[in-house]
């Protein structure tokens, strides 16, 4: 008899391994999401479906303000870190290797790799000394802190485009005289547009989203949205919060969406 050949989508298990992880991972986003319509005052029972904790998150003056807070923060923390991203790229995939190559992308790479918390001590130890020295104590400091954090996650799809792309088409037009910088505008920003558009995106879900760096830097009266929503949860929690985390929710899925058929453009 023919032994059947191994095939690794054909394991017996995995089906049902999979489908208890979808459950596991979806079920409580789920739930969350079927009680931000809940009519109730309270989590703990359903008195059937609602708008009314959408429209009570909506009239609150406090969520206004923290989720304008957390909207100008993510666009400047993800534009500046976009804008850093590129110019890493470019620096590290437009020059032939050398050493210490490897060093800078470790470098630029090291918020990945450390944990968050040990970058939001170093943050804060950093920031204090300097409010103590100018008095300063504005947003200018959150943006600071997510633009560094945010940098890598702009920097990789970034990358991976620049590394992609034919670098004939940047010859040909160094060949008819072109000087860099027109190079780099007529020929390579066009190609790099759909990775610059996915790494902006994906700062800003990750500058929206962000707990620890912020709740670690911010000053008195700069609450965004998810340190907002934590101060809440040590409280009496209503499914004012589920309204909340669904529309987050919804605009991360819309972010993400986007960020994947962009990304899916080849240049």
């Amino acid at each position: 008899m023919a032994k059947r050949p191994f095939d690794i989508r054909a394991q017996p298990g995995f089906g049902f391994v999979a489908l208890l992880t979808f459950f596991a991972l979806y079920l409580p986003i789920a739930a969350l999401v079927a009680y931000s319509f809940n009519a109730a005052d309270s989590l703990s029972r359903w008195d059937g479906l609602s708008l009314r904790w959408f429209i009570s998150a909506w009239q609150n003056s406090t969520v206004q303000d923290a989720s304008i807070r957390s909207l100008v923060l993510a666009v400047w923390a993800a534009a500046l870190s976009t804008v850093v991203a590129t110019m890493a790229a470019l620096a590290t995939t437009r020059t032939p290797p050398y050493p210490g190559l490897t060093f800078k992308y470790a470098f630029i790479n090291q918020p990945l790799m450390v944990p968050e918390i040990v970058t939001a001590v170093a943050l804060l130890i950093v920031f204090s000394r300097i409010k103590v020295w100018t008095g300063y104590s504005g947003l200018g400091y959150l943006v600071l802190a997510h633009t560094a954090f945010c940098i890598p996650f702009a920097y990789l799809p970034i990358r991976a485009r620049l590394e992609g792309m034919d670098l004939k088409l940047e010859q040909a037009a160094a060949d008819l005289y072109a000087n860099p910088w027109r190079t780099f505008r007529h020929v390579t920003l066009p190609l790099l547009r759909p990775a610059i558009i996915a790494g902006f995106m994906l700062a800003f879900v990750i500058s929206l989203d962000d707990v620890v760096i912020t709740e670690f830097v911010k000053s008195g009266g700069q609450d965004t949205l998810p340190t907002y929503m934590l101060g809440q949860l040590r409280r009496e929690t209503t499914p004012e919060i589920n309204a909340i985390a669904t529309v987050f929710l919804a605009l991360s899925v819309l972010l993400v969406t986007v960020f994947f058929f962009v990304n899916r453009r080849k240049p």
